[in-house]
């Protein structure tokens, strides 16, 4: 028979660090899911989600069981993903030059008629990727999470501790950040 997570994390609390291996097997692939999403190397991704249960492991008793130990893990982890895009953050100027021919033509395409700019959804992809690696770690953040992740503003601020506010402005904000990015990309090539 199967022990919950309560039970596991009980066991944990006194002593037996073992039953925390159950937890660790269950809820890694979510959290590999989740670190997939802000970095982009393997070693980098496996780096995030060994600090989120170590991180998970040392901080244990603050759990209070108010609500499922997933969403507890959860919002560890996206804040572990955070800190990592702002600890990595680099100042990454991207040139045209820079582009795949396939995300050249999707731009070349977008430019002359923004309507039929989707029919390329690969491309498209690819751009949208490499704008997000240039985004502040808060618009990055908060992009992946409402457009990616397709959350809730009420969840991100959950997840994240901001307020609802803060959440809609950085928000804002970001989505203004990358449509800065791809105006310039665009100038670059048409200069």
């Amino acid at each position: 028979m199967e022990r919950s997570d309560a039970e596991y994390i009980a066991l944990v609390l006194k002593g037996d660090a073992a039953s925390f291996e159950p937890l660790v097997q269950k809820y890694s692939p979510r959290l590999f899911a989740t670190a997939r999403r802000y970095a982009r190397r393997e070693s980098e991704i496996e780096d995030i989600v060994q600090e989120v249960w170590l991180k998970a492991f040392h901080k244990l008793s603050s759990f209070r069981g108010d609500a499922p130990f997933e969403h507890w893990l959860m919002r560890l982890a996206v804040r572990t993903c955070y800190d990592f895009l702002r600890g990595h953050q680099r100042n990454r100027e991207a040139n045209f030059t820079d582009l795949t021919e396939p995300e050249s033509d999707w731009l070349e395409q977008f430019v002359a008629q923004p309507e039929s700019a989707g029919e390329d959804a690969a491309a498209a992809k690819q751009l949208v990727a490499r704008l997000l690696e240039q985004l502040s770690p808060p618009a990055r953040l908060v992009i992946t999470l409402l457009e990616i992740e397709d959350r809730s503003v009420k969840e991100i601020a959950q997840l994240t501790g901001w307020s609802v506010p803060l959440v809609k402005v950085r928000a804002f904000r970001a989505r203004a950040e990358m449509k800065k990015l791809l105006a310039r990309l665009a100038q670059e090539k048409y200069l």
